[in-house]
């Protein structure tokens, strides 16, 4: 059938946002593991805040195909949920009166290095992320946020302009019903 309304969708794991997010979610449970104590709510809510983040992702790759809406808002709901995790690793490090890498910081520098390895996983950053020194680790995490929050606006742009552009799927299906008629020869009318 040429007039399929319904885009291909899914693939959200060749999505670079959720490569980094599961990075992020995997190192989230091997930080708090093994730097928080596990008393209070603090650990769950961190690493729930890593899952949200992963799993709104792949959630909104797959609504995409029937709802643009849903898309941009589960995107959105993944940075924001990231965000949230990315003031957790600043308390943590505030609270234990650890630095918190600049812009220009060394580490900082060899993090953005990292970050544009082609098909970099959980491998290329464990060094960083399983360091003894919990500062070093919280650090890397915070790197991996941002890159990835940066990802998601990006994502999100994007997804604006292509539904000012393409509409959504009400639009897509008026259009393939129009194109169908068209092609039959058939408005519905039986004129006598």
């Amino acid at each position: 059938m040429t007039n399929k309304f319904i885009p291909k969708h899914g693939g959200y794991r060749s999505l670079l946002s959720y490569q980094k997010a599961e990075i992020i979610y995997d190192a989230t449970v091997y930080f708090t593991k093994r730097f928080l104590s596990k008393s209070g709510r603090t650990v769950d809510q961190m690493v729930q805040a890593a899952r949200s983040g992963k799993q709104n992702i792949a959630e909104a790759s797959m609504a995409s195909g029937t709802s643009k809406e849903t898309e941009i808002k589960l995107t959105n709901v993944a940075r924001a949920s990231l965000e949230e995790l990315l003031i957790d690793y600043q308390d943590f490090l505030r609270s234990n009166e650890m630095e918190e890498w600049h812009k220009e910081h060394p580490n900082t520098v060899r993090l953005r290095e990292l970050n544009r390895t082609a098909h970099a996983n959980y491998e290329t950053f464990r060094e960083g992320i399983e360091h003894a020194d919990s500062a070093v680790s919280a650090n890397v995490i915070l790197g991996l946020i941002r890159v990835t929050t940066y990802l998601l606006s990006r994502q999100i742009a994007r997804l604006e302009k292509d539904f000012l552009e393409q509409g959504g799927l009400r639009e897509r299906m008026t259009q393939a019903r129009i194109a169908s008629r068209q092609k039959n020869g058939s408005w519905g009318y039986q004129g006598h």
